[in-house]
């Protein structure tokens, strides 16, 4: 080895000992905040009770078209573009139903959109009780508190308006499907979950598109669990992951757990596959405990304002409003 390559190899030896004494330059991470929005949980708990006040939303009664009233001059007063879809469709029984659907259109100019949604009918009687089975149920969980949730994240988007295009809408006819044991005109699945088959198919808008849907549905009762639900699961496992990431970000991961539960028959489901919004269902049922499902006041007269807890309702809304304000 001559002198000329001694001494190349020398310097490169001293830079690469150099470079390893020097410090790495630090390099600033910008963290994006968590975006942990005004929620009124008394304010959502008083939209529950208003509900359960009318009475059983049944469709054909009159105090179900009393309420749906009442719901869409709340969407109106918080500022939204208010559409009333009328339908008809026929129950497991053979009744015709006369259905409203009730959409409030936050910011409708906007092309990218999100859907938030629940069902505002209720159970028109009580199969899993043990007496007055054939009474309508009060459904402040069932029903009552996803709309609550629901009217209180619309008050709040009248107050700071989200960039993106949100749309509200509260489905009618969920609950009619036939209680155990007793025949059906149409295949089970379809006997459930009325009024979000028709929008489905045809919704409010021609053409409708929204980034992804987001379902509450019992989201108010003491101890909720919400487990990963199966359908939401097969369709919108990106969607699920967004909602839950987020309500683990701001504290509720007690609240939002990561097992996964069966497939079921809900509003996200024709939502997801006949409009094509993949939709995220926030349901409480139960995964640890026996029976497994969605507890002890399912379809039963238990199902009353007793159950319902403020702190639930306000973990539900201040996740939802923070996917929707973190949306650009």
């Amino acid at each position: 080895m001559n002198k000329l390559q001694l001494f190349i190899l020398a310097a490169l030896v001293g830079l690469a000992w150099g470079c390893g004494d020097s410090p790495e330059p630090e390099v600033e991470v910008e963290v994006e905040p968590i975006v942990a929005p005004d929620f009124n949980a008394d304010s959502a708990y008083y939209f529950v009770q208003k509900q359960v006040d009318f009475g059983p939303r049944v469709p054909n009664t009159p105090e179900h078209d009393a309420c749906g009233e009442w719901l869409a001059s709340e969407l109106e007063r918080f500022g939204a573009e208010v559409i009333v879809q009328r339908a008809r469709a026929r129950a497991f029984d053979g009744k015709l139903l006369e259905l409203k659907n009730i959409i409030g259109q936050f910011n409708p100019k906007a092309r990218s959109r999100v859907l938030l949604y629940a069902h505002w009918d209720t159970r028109p009687f009580a199969d899993k009780d043990s007496t007055r089975m054939d009474v309508p149920i009060d459904g402040a969980n069932d029903g009552g508190s996803g709309v609550g949730v629901l009217l209180e994240i619309a008050r709040q988007l009248s107050i700071n308006p989200a960039e993106i295009g949100v749309d509200i809408i509260f489905f009618d006819g969920e609950d009619y499907g036939k209680p155990n044991g007793v025949q059906s005109i149409q295949n089970d699945f379809l006997e459930w979950c009325l009024g979000s088959q028709y929008w489905s198919k045809q919704p409010h808008r021609y053409g409708y598109r929204a980034r992804f849907g987001i379902l509450l549905d019992m989201v108010g009762a003491k101890n909720a669990e919400f487990n990963k639900e199966g359908t939401s699961m097969n369709y919108a496992p990106h969607v699920v992951r967004k909602v839950w990431t987020r309500a683990q970000e701001l504290g509720y991961g007690h609240r939002f757990l990561n097992n996964q539960t069966p497939e079921t028959i809900d509003d996200n489901l024709f939502v997801s596959e006949f409009a094509g919004v993949p939709s995220a269902n926030i349901v409480d049922y139960k995964m640890n405990v026996l029976p497994m499902g969605y507890g002890f006041f399912h379809h039963t007269h238990a199902d009353n304002m007793d159950i319902i807890d403020k702190e639930v309702l306000g973990e539900v809304g201040t996740t939802v409003l923070s996917v929707v304000y973190s949306e650009q």
